[in-house]
C-alpha cells in the first residue's frame, strides 16, 4: 500500500507517519490487511527535526513543493496512490492575515489532491482534515455534534467547510472514497508555537514545563475542545480503515474531544508536572486571538465518532503525561 501523507513535515504528518510505520499494515473495510510499502511526506520545506525512525527509513520518500502548484501534486501521483491524508493548510490566523493565500491552498490545493486522486480511477481513500472551525456564527449552540449548521466566521473556517463538501461529492460520484476527520484543538504540539489562533493552547503546557513563563491571550474561562496528539492519530488512522457503509452520505466525522476550560488547562499542568520548576501563567489578553477563538464551538458532542471505535483521552492529566514521555524525558 502506498500511501501520500500532505504537510507531510508538519508535527502531526510525521507523528501519523510514524504510527503507520510502527503498525505496518492497515485493513481498509475490515478486510485483508494490506502492509505499508511506501510513504511519501509532501511539505514546502523539509522540517528542521525528524520524528524518530523516518528520515532514513527505506519506506520513506519526502517531496518538496507547493500543493497549490498543480504540476507539483500531479508529480505525487506519478505512481499509484492507494490512501492519501491531506493534512496541507493554511492555519487559522494566518489565513485572516492572508485571504489569497488561504484560498490558493486550502482551497485550490485541495482541488489539486482530489482531482489527481480521482484521476487514477481506482477509487482511491482519502482522509481530509478539517476543524471545528467550520462551525460559528450567531446561532450556532453551545455543543456542536457532525449534524449541527456549519457557519464558519474565519477564511479557514470556510475553507475548511468547503473540502467536506467536496469530500462529500466526490465520494458521492464516486471520484474517491472519502472522509473527513473534524478535529478539536490539538494539545500538546512541541516546538515553536505556529501561526494558528490556538496554538497558545499547547504553549498553556509546553512553555511551563521548560521552565518559561506562558502569556494567556483569553480568559481563563474560556471553554475550549480539546484532544491529544496520540488519540488525533490514532483517530485519523482508525476513520481511513472504517468502511464507507458506516459513514453514509455524511463522511465528515468529528473527533471527539475533552470538554473543558483555559483553567482546566492550566490546572494540568500543576497536577501532572511531576514536581517541575514550573513556569508562570501570565494573562495578558489578545483580543484578536479571543475573537477568533471564542467563535469556535464550546463544547463537541463526539458520542457518533466513539460508536465507531475512535479514541478520546480519559482526563487532561493523561496527555500531559505521555507528552513529559515524548517529548521531556527522552
Amino acid at each position: 500500500m502506498r500511501i501520500l501523507i500532505t504537510g507531510g513535515a508538519g508535527f502531526l504528518g510525521q507523528r501519523l507517519a510514524a504510527a503507520l510505520l510502527q503498525r505496518g499494515e492497515l485493513s481498509l473495510d475490515d478486510k485483508t490487511a494490506s502492509p505499508v510499502s511506501s510513504i511519501v511526506l509532501s511539505d514546502l520545506q523539509e522540517p528542521p527535526r525528524w520524528h524518530a525512525g523516518l528520515k532514513d527509513n527505506p519506506l520513506v520518500q519526502f517531496g518538496t513543493g507547493d500543493i497549490a502548484d498543480g504540476h507539483y501534486v500531479q508529480s505525487l501521483f506519478k505512481d499509484k496512490v492507494h490512501l492519501v491524508f491531506h493534512l496541507a493548510s493554511i492555519v487559522s490566523s494566518h489565513g485572516e492575515q492572508d485571504f489569497d493565500l488561504a484560498l490558493r491552498v486550502n482551497l485550490d490545493g485541495t482541488r489539486h489532491v482530489f482531482d489527481n486522486a480521482r484521476s487514477q480511477n481506482n477509487n482511491t481513500r482519502m482522509v481530509f482534515t478539517s476543524s471545528l472551525a467550520a462551525f460559528g456564527g450567531d446561532h450556532m449552540p453551545s455543543t456542536i455534534n457532525d449534524h449541527t449548521k456549519q457557519t464558519a466566521t474565519t477564511t479557514y473556517g470556510t475553507t475548511k467547510t468547503i473540502g467536506e463538501l467536496l469530500i462529500n461529492d466526490y465520494s458521492r460520484k464516486g471520484f474517491l472514497d472519502g472522509r473527513t476527520a473534524r478535529l478539536p484543538t490539538v494539545i500538546i504540539r512541541p516546538g515553536k508555537p505556529n501561526k494558528a489562533a490556538s496554538s497558545f493552547v499547547s504553549g498553556l503546557f509546553r512553555e511551563p514545563l521548560n521552565g518559561e513563563d506562558c502569556v494567556v491571550p483569553v480568559d481563563p474561562a474560556m471553554p475550549m475542545a480539546v484532544l491529544g496528539y496520540r488519540s488525533i492519530v490514532d483517530g485519523i488512522i482508525r476513520l481511513a480503515e472504517l468502511p464507507a457503509s458506516s459513514l453514509g452520505s455524511e463522511r465528515a466525522l468529528g473527533l471527539p474531544a475533552l470538554n473543558v476550560t483555559v483553567q482546566d488547562l492550566m490546572n494540568a499542568v500543576a497536577n501532572a508536572g511531576h514536581g517541575r520548576a514550573l513556569g508562570k501563567h501570565i494573562i495578558k489578553y489578545d483580543d484578536n486571538i479571543a475573537r477568533i477563538v471564542g467563535s469556535w464551538p464550546q463544547a463537541i458532542d463526539g458520542s457518533r465518532a466513539l460508536s465507531l471505535g475512535l479514541p478520546v483521552e480519559n482526563q487532561l492529566e493523561d496527555i500531559v503525561e505521555y507528552y513529559i514521555a515524548d517529548y521531556l524525558t527522552n
